[in-house]
């Protein structure tokens, strides 16, 4: 039974945001800053093609996108790949997928966390690593809890700060490279191609790059919050472009500078390529910059798994679960959740960063290849949307290649990762089965005001195109008043 005082408080999240907050979010996830931080070691991955790399991982994204845009349409909950599954498959199935999808976005904003905290402890080596992390995860999560206005606004400033710092990077490399450093000229196509290129080298780095493009998926996460229901597929495809573009046209001047990474340090590339550009007083500015990012991507990543802890929790009966669904009755934000995941993120203070980023692309890239499983389940499978070749092309072939596309990168991860994400997969196998009594109980499934555009294998799944129209010009009249 719910507590008297949880259930006094209103369950839903506040609409306030709109198209480019959205995007704005998603971007700071993202960390455009980051193409130079990882810059040596997939140069060095690659054979010398970082923007190569990049474009293969969008391609690969741009296809996994395009399904995530399709089911948040179908169901406007702030899931995402958890309730996709769960609505599509089986609830069970969902849950691991869930559970799979935690293990990025629960790790991401501690990743920040301890980012933050060797920036200051190179700078006060004297100073505890919990003094910085304990500090700064403290007002992180206080700014979530706050608003999601705020976040959005706090986000925005602190992206667009590193966006001016790379435009002037490139601005200042376009001018390094015509007196006649690296290639000689920015025009040269070597960073693109060259005749040591190797696709198996190329694939294994885009497994690393694919890390800077988690985030448009943390987008459906901000579909209770959204001012229009359309705006989430909206906001997924152009963050995609737009970070795309950022992480290929600065790697594409960082490689024409740096054609050899010799010199460079791999893990710290980014102070030493702007020192190369612009000397101190830039480097100065584009640290400040990086350390923008990190707290960008704190505040997006931060927000976007609260969210999903939080439908996770209201489709649960446990006390943990009613506990996680608590929705603070002033700021209308997942209390709880935001406060766990502060308390998760505290532990960077001890964390190793190599540990967990081996953690993290396992389980987005198992989300991703799920999302695109249940277009083809939902649409050609439920609704047989497969009479016409546009409709083969879009319930099936489309998500087909997505789903071989990221098998692909899944398959080329490091055994560190598969080791540990498949044990990580284990522990929720076991959790699933304690919840359910061996699969002797089910799951609730549960998407609150939106119920009636997904009920099931009848409702929204039953209907002709023209029923569904009608549907969701409805809810749209509804959300509005």
């Amino acid at each position: 039974m719910t507590s008297p005082a949880l259930a006094a408080h209103p369950t839903k999240l506040r609409r306030s945001l709109g198209l480019w907050a959205i995007v704005g979010l998603g971007l700071g996830y993202m960390t455009p800053m980051t193409v130079f931080d990882t810059f040596g070691y997939v140069s060095d991955e690659s054979g010398g093609v970082v923007p190569l790399a990049y474009l293969f991982a969008l391609v690969v994204m741009l296809f996994t996108a395009i399904s995530y845009g399709r089911m948040t349409r179908v169901y406007p909950s702030a899931g995402s790949a958890y309730t996709y599954a769960s609505e599509t498959i089986h609830p069970n199935f969902g849950f691991l997928v869930g559970w799979t999808a935690l293990l990025d976005y629960l790790l991401l904003p501690l990743v920040n966390a301890l980012l933050l905290r060797q920036y200051f402890e190179a700078f006060f080596p004297d100073i505890s690593g919990w003094v910085w992390v304990g500090g700064y995860v403290a007002l992180i999560t206080l700014l979530n809890l706050w608003s999601i206005t705020s976040t959005s606004r706090v986000n925005a400033t602190l992206l667009i700060f590193q966006v001016v710092l790379i435009v002037v990077f490139i601005g200042l490399a376009w001018g390094a490279l015509n007196a006649g450093a690296g290639n000689g000229t920015p025009f040269s196509i070597e960073p693109l191609y060259h005749a040591n290129v190797q696709i198996a080298t190329v694939v294994s780095a885009a497994t690393i790059v694919c890390f800077s493009f988690i985030g448009f998926d943390a987008i459906t996460m901000y579909t209770e919050e959204a001012k229009d229901a359309n705006t989430v597929p909206k906001a997924i495809v152009l963050s995609l472009l737009i970070g795309g573009a950022l992480f290929f046209v600065a790697g594409w001047f960082a490689q024409s500078l740096f054609p050899s990474v010799e010199g460079l340090t791999e893990g710290t590339a980014l102070p030493e390529l702007a020192f190369s550009v612009g000397g101190m007083l830039f480097q100065i500015l584009f640290v400040a910059a990086a350390v923008a990012a990190v707290a960008a991507s704190s505040l997006a990543s931060h927000a976007s798994v609260s969210r999903m802890l939080y439908v996770m929790g209201r489709n649960s009966s446990g006390p943990i679960g009613r506990r996680m669904s608590y929705v603070h009755p002033r700021f209308q934000t997942p209390a709880v959740a935001i406060v766990f995941v502060g308390v998760v993120s505290l532990f960077a203070a001890v964390a190793d960063l190599d540990f967990v980023f081996s953690l993290i692309n396992f389980g987005a890239l198992i989300a991703f290849t799920v999302v695109n499983v249940t277009v083809i389940l939902h649409f050609a499978v439920r609704r047989r949307e497969v009479k016409t070749a546009g409709q083969i092309v879009r319930n099936i072939l489309l998500p087909v290649i997505g789903v071989v596309l990221t098998v692909l990168l899944w398959v080329n991860l490091s055994g560190e990762a598969m080791m540990y994400g498949l044990i990580w997969l284990a522990v929720g196998l076991v959790t699933l089965l304690v919840m359910t009594r061996f699969f002797r109980r089910k799951l609730r499934m549960s998407l609150e005001e939106d119920e009636v555009i997904a009920e099931g294998d009848e409702g929204a799944d039953a209907l002709l195109p023209e029923d569904r129209a009608l549907l969701d010009a409805a809810d749209g009249t509804s959300n509005d008043k």
